[in-house]
């Protein structure tokens, strides 16, 4: 288990986290989200002991990292791929990190075979693509076998296949009983991976939820109702109150979109009014779209909107 209290961290006047609370368990994979500069870095750092608090506390399995006889057994953490010497192997970087902490050698073969870096092995890591570095650093991670584990943006460099195997291979890890804490920036990834959510704005916690319940607060909820009697129950159905607009999302299929009823409700109400209905089918938000409405006043770079920069330079 990971338990942040209060945590703070000052560099000179810029607050990077500021009064942080939330509880990582072990069964589950928790997604760290926020934008860019919303302090997650800083705080895994803080966490794995590699910046000191300004106030506050982190504790692994209830103890700070310094506390820790043999860390790798008890937490691994993937935080930057290309933290090895460009000219020592795969297997030997893992061996002098298994050395450190009394971890036999026979689990530096084991571990690179689990991420499929069997082959390349003896090779300088210098050499590595990204992806192949990441697959190292989960190898570094794991070399302990520890219960908790760290994981900044590890599907980075990764193509299709890749991101599908980290995203199997870190649900495992939390099926195993093991504490998972991820950040990434892709969104739609995380939405499939994470069961669980702690989101952060200029260092301040927003969310700490499921992803379903994250989801569901910062998004609207509607039913898309087709039918060929559309504007004859478009009348009907605000005359009940509730809100509808049209949605023409798909050609030749106008339809409506339906706030304030379930499918179930718009469905006896057409009955009951013989309507024939073509489609009837509840449309959910994206965690994209929550994320955006939730941290948008969080965000600290602003881009101008590509019509804007394109008509500028067109005119």
């Amino acid at each position: 288990m990971i338990e942040v209290k209060g945590l703070t961290k000052h560099f000179g006047a810029t607050r990077a986290v500021e009064d942080l609370t939330f509880t990582v368990p072990p069964g589950r994979v928790t997604g760290f989200l926020g934008p860019n500069g919303a302090g997650k870095s800083t705080t895994m750092r803080m966490i794995l002991g590699l910046d000191r608090p300004t106030a506050g506390t982190a504790l692994i399995q209830g103890q700070h990292y310094h506390e820790l006889s043999h860390p790798l057994r008890t937490v691994g953490a993937l935080l930057d791929a290309k933290w090895v010497h460009p000219n020592r192997s795969a297997r030997a970087h893992l061996h002098w990190m298994a050395a450190s902490n009394g971890i036999p050698k026979s689990r530096v073969d084991a571990v690179l075979h689990l991420v499929g870096l069997t082959e390349v092995a003896g090779k300088n890591a210098g050499g590595f693509s990204l992806g192949m570095s990441q697959r190292l650093g989960l190898a570094a991670a794991l070399l302990g076998d520890p219960p908790v584990l760290l994981f900044d943006e590890p599907v980075n460099g990764l193509d299709p296949e890749g991101i599908l195997w980290i995203r199997r291979f870190m649900q495992r890890l939390a099926g195993e009983g093991r504490t998972v804490l991820v950040s990434s920036h892709l969104l739609s990834e995380m939405s499939q991976t994470g069961d669980h959510l702690v989101v952060i704005g200029r260092g301040r916690l927003i969310a700490d939820t499921s992803v379903r319940d994250f989801i569901a607060r910062a998004s609207e909820t509607a039913v898309r109702v087709r039918s060929p009697q559309l504007a004859e129950f478009g009348n009907i159905l605000t005359a009940k109150g509730l809100q509808l607009r049209e949605d023409n999302s798909v050609p030749d299929a106008p339809a409506a979109l339906v706030t304030g009823a379930s499918t179930d409700d718009i469905g006896t109400l057409a009955a009951s009014h013989g309507i024939t209905l073509y489609e009837l089918a509840p449309q959910h938000g994206s965690l994209e779209e929550a994320f955006m409405k939730l941290t948008g006043d969080t965000v600290q770079y602003h881009g101008e909107g590509v019509e804007q920069v394109m008509g500028g330079a067109l005119r």
